[in-house]
């Protein structure tokens, strides 16, 4: 690809958002009755591409639940507040009433009880009991405290998940997690990520994994870029991975990994674009967030907003638009993509003349 100079001493290449292409129709159309958005992740099937992602804001075990009825994969984050507190309900609704900078300050508070394995336990054992698809997300740095207690829990799939993750992370503090060693042990499928070059979704697709999140994650509650000046553009980013997985497919002989897009899916057209770059699937919160029944009640935040030493997220206002069903699946009361993500996705598909999402990967797309 070819580079730009940025000064003398500096090049670099340019890369593009998802609000930098489009979906190009094609000379053949569907009706939406008959297109799937369905996809498998190991021995797992989901009738939608979407994951509810690990964020206090969008996913308690009750949300979960009902993203899992809606045929999506719901993760609970199981370093939030369903893991620190008996009943964090109080406090979801505190941080609510939060006004500006003392908001991020009182976060950090909150967030400094430490989490507690039987906690771990009985979330996941809530999920399980309702008979959808149990997933929980550690971080890399809790990862080992948590894991037997998250794999004695029963989980179904397990997420190792932040602003980045590498295969190789080097320290002189400690230890770190050996991530082909662990997934190797595992007797559960495990998603990682984030990351965003070729290079590093391929180290990661070598560990043994069965999904990579591509993308820093947080999306609109995100600061990352501001603070730590680290951000690739999506489109780039996710068709750069998928070209990884075909590398690595090659390399292994037919192993295929799955690619999910994890962060700036902010509409449905977002979703579209992510799977005809190549995505498997997306993994949505800010969308959810938007939901009536969303534990963050109108507000939506990530893991970066309440770090101890430097805060690289905000507890972002969202003006609800409808139930998380209808976010979904509709009917849409709004014309901004906000609501009924899968029908749009399944009209996108339909309008371009495809029926699976592995096709669909295949459309073309310009620059616009």
């Amino acid at each position: 690809m070819t580079e730009i100079e940025i000064g003398r001493a500096k090049r670099g290449r340019r890369a593009y958002a998802f609000d930098d292409i489009a979906i190009v129709p094609s000379r053949r159309t569907r009706d939406p009755e008959e297109v799937s958005v369905a996809w498998q992740i190991d021995a797992y099937r989901f009738e939608i591409p979407v994951l509810g992602a690990p964020m206090d804001s969008v996913m308690s075990p009750a949300t979960a639940i009902a993203f899992g009825h809606h045929g999506g994969l719901g993760v609970l984050n199981l370093e939030g507040l369903w893991t620190r507190y008996e009943d964090p309900e109080p406090l979801l609704e505190e941080v609510s009433r939060l006004q500006g900078t003392e908001a991020t300050r009182r976060m950090q508070e909150i967030y400094q009880e430490p989490v507690k394995a039987e906690l771990i336990t009985a979330r996941l054992r809530e999920v399980r009991e309702a008979g959808v698809t149990v997933a929980g997300s550690l971080s890399p740095q809790r990862t080992k405290e948590f894991a037997k207690a998250v794999v004695d829990a029963g989980v179904d799939m397990f997420v190792i998940r932040g602003t980045t993750v590498s295969a190789e992370h080097v320290s002189s503090q400690a230890e770190p997690l050996n991530l082909k060693d662990f997934i190797y042990e595992l007797d559960v499928p495990v998603i990682v990520g984030g990351c965003a070059t070729h290079q590093a979704a391929l180290h990661l697709m070598r560990t043994g994994a069965a999904g990579v999140l591509v993308g820093f994650g947080g999306g609109a509650a995100h600061t990352t870029r501001t603070v730590l000046g680290i951000a690739v553009p999506m489109a780039s980013a996710v068709a750069d991975v998928a070209a990884a997985r075909r590398d690595y497919l090659d390399e292994s002989g037919g192993r295929y990994v799955h690619v999910i897009a994890d962060g700036s899916i902010g509409t449905s057209g977002d979703l579209a674009k992510a799977i005809a770059c190549g995505a498997d699937a997306v993994m949505v919160g800010s969308p959810l967030a938007r939901a009536t029944d969303a534990p963050g009640r109108g507000f939506h935040w990530g893991t970066e907003a309440h770090h101890a030493e430097l805060p690289r997220g905000q507890r972002v206002g969202f003006e609800p638009v409808g139930t998380m069903e209808e976010i979904l699946f509709g009917p849409s009361r709004v014309a901004d993509g906000t609501m009924n993500l899968v029908g749009a996705l399944r009209r996108s598909m339909a309008t371009t003349g495809y029926t699976e999402l592995k096709e669909f990967q295949r459309v073309e797309v310009v620059l616009g």
